[in-house]
């Protein structure tokens, strides 16, 4: 009678020793894995960097009531929002507060014509393709991926911006909508249900958001 081939190799039995250690840290393995996924450090919700200049989004959007697209003039009209150059800061600055410590960055750009180097709060990897004129012309309003901006003295990162965190959307976009003439009104509300509201603005607009990698992948 011949004897079965055993269904492993014999080499495999020196590791025998060591399988209870690995299967012990596979929970740590997945508790670390879940921790670099989402994890404030790696989605850098909360990112708050220095500004050149100290400007408060809190003062010009919440208190003077400036809409978003006085600033940032393309969303509207580009797959990027532009950040403002310095002559549209000076178009209020250059009669208010013009002697403002603070604004000095701004003066000096107005004289030599080198630009104010912002720091992006939000910047996606290279590998993702975004335009925030598909989505502003669709109803998804600045609060919803960028909060309550004009409550913010300094503007930091609110969502995760993660692959999950737009697939969500994709999938459902229909709570998150809003008329597309109030996408920059930080106070809008729905008069009834959100989704019963989403899911009008989607047939108006003709919304029906594409999952498919190659959207943000190109």
């Amino acid at each position: 009678m011949t004897t079965p081939e055993p269904p492993f190799p014999e080499w495999l039995n020196r590791f025998r020793p060591y399988a209870g250690l690995l299967l012990a840290g596979v929970p740590v393995y997945l508790l670390f894995l879940l921790y670099a996924v989402g994890s404030p450090r790696t989605t850098d919700v909360g990112y708050s960097p220095a500004q050149p200049v100290a400007y408060s989004h809190q003062v010009h959007v919440g208190k003077l009531g400036m809409d978003c697209r006085y600033c940032h003039t393309t969303v509207e009209t580009a797959a990027f929002a532009s950040v403002p150059p310095t002559s549209v800061c000076m178009n209020c600055h250059s009669a208010i507060g013009p002697d403002l410590e603070s604004i000095e960055p701004l003066a000096e750009s107005m004289e030599t014509g080198e630009p104010v180097r912002w720091v992006r709060v939000h910047d996606l990897p290279d590998y993702v393709y975004f335009d925030h004129r598909a989505h502003v012309r669709r109803g998804v309003g600045c609060v919803s991926c960028h909060g309550r901006i004009d409550r913010m003295e300094k503007v930091y990162q609110v969502e995760t911006l993660s692959m999950s965190w737009c697939l969500e959307c994709h999938r459902d976009p229909a709570p998150r909508l809003q008329p597309f003439d109030s996408v920059a009104d930080m106070n809008w509300s729905p008069e009834k249900n959100p989704r019963t509201i989403g899911r009008g603005l989607m047939e108006e607009y003709n919304i029906s958001p594409s999952t498919d990698c190659s959207i943000c992948h190109r």
